[in-house]
């Protein structure tokens, strides 16, 4: 019996980075979906002192991915006030968070995209932690994904709404165009 051929590892490296970015970007597309249907006043409502508002989220998804990417990973300065992504409870209107989002994204992408696959495994240390590059792309692609349903949850009890990202799996319709899960 013969192993199978080891994939060429700029195949694997490609694969990888690519994934990263579409999960990114389908979350962020549904975080923007949030914020326009939800009011100003509930963009900022919090359901108690120890809860987050949707925009207090967005604020720290923005400062996590500016200190963990852009800053761990593509050698910027790090700028983060982590505080005040929590403590800031008005004063930034939904067009603003989401195009800073947008903004951060974009740096981030193209932080990710320029990643050569010898840098894949190579160890910095965002917030303290000493990780390998793959595992702040993982792990920066799970908080974003943790909190990102932390939004559409609040967005779905505020508007009482379905947000349909899986309207196509009903009646196990397995033809459907969605490319990613």
């Amino acid at each position: 019996m013969t192993s199978p051929a080891l994939p060429d590892v700029h195949a694997v490296h490609n694969a990888f980075i690519t994934a990263a970015v579409a999960r990114l970007r389908q979350q962020e597309s549904r975080i923007h979906d949030c914020i326009r249907l939800l009011s100003e006043d509930q963009v900022w409502a919090r359901g108690n002192e120890n809860s987050n508002s949707v925009a207090n989220l967005v604020l720290h998804l923005i400062g996590n991915l500016g200190q963990w990417v852009v800053a761990g990973v593509g050698g910027a300065p790090d700028h983060r006030d982590r505080d005040s992504e929590f403590q800031t409870l008005a004063g930034i209107s939904r067009e603003e968070l989401s195009a800073r989002l947008k903004a951060r994204m974009d740096q981030v992408v193209d932080v990710i995209e320029k990643i050569p696959a010898y840098r894949l495994l190579e160890m910095v240390t965002p917030q303290g932690y000493s990780l390998p590059v793959m595992e702040v792309i993982t792990h920066i692609t799970e908080h974003f994904y943790h909190h990102g349903g932390q939004i559409m949850l609040l967005t779905k009890l505020y508007l009482n709404v379905d947000l349909a990202y899986y309207k196509h799996l009903a009646s196990n319709n397995v033809n459907h165009t969605e490319t990613i899960p």
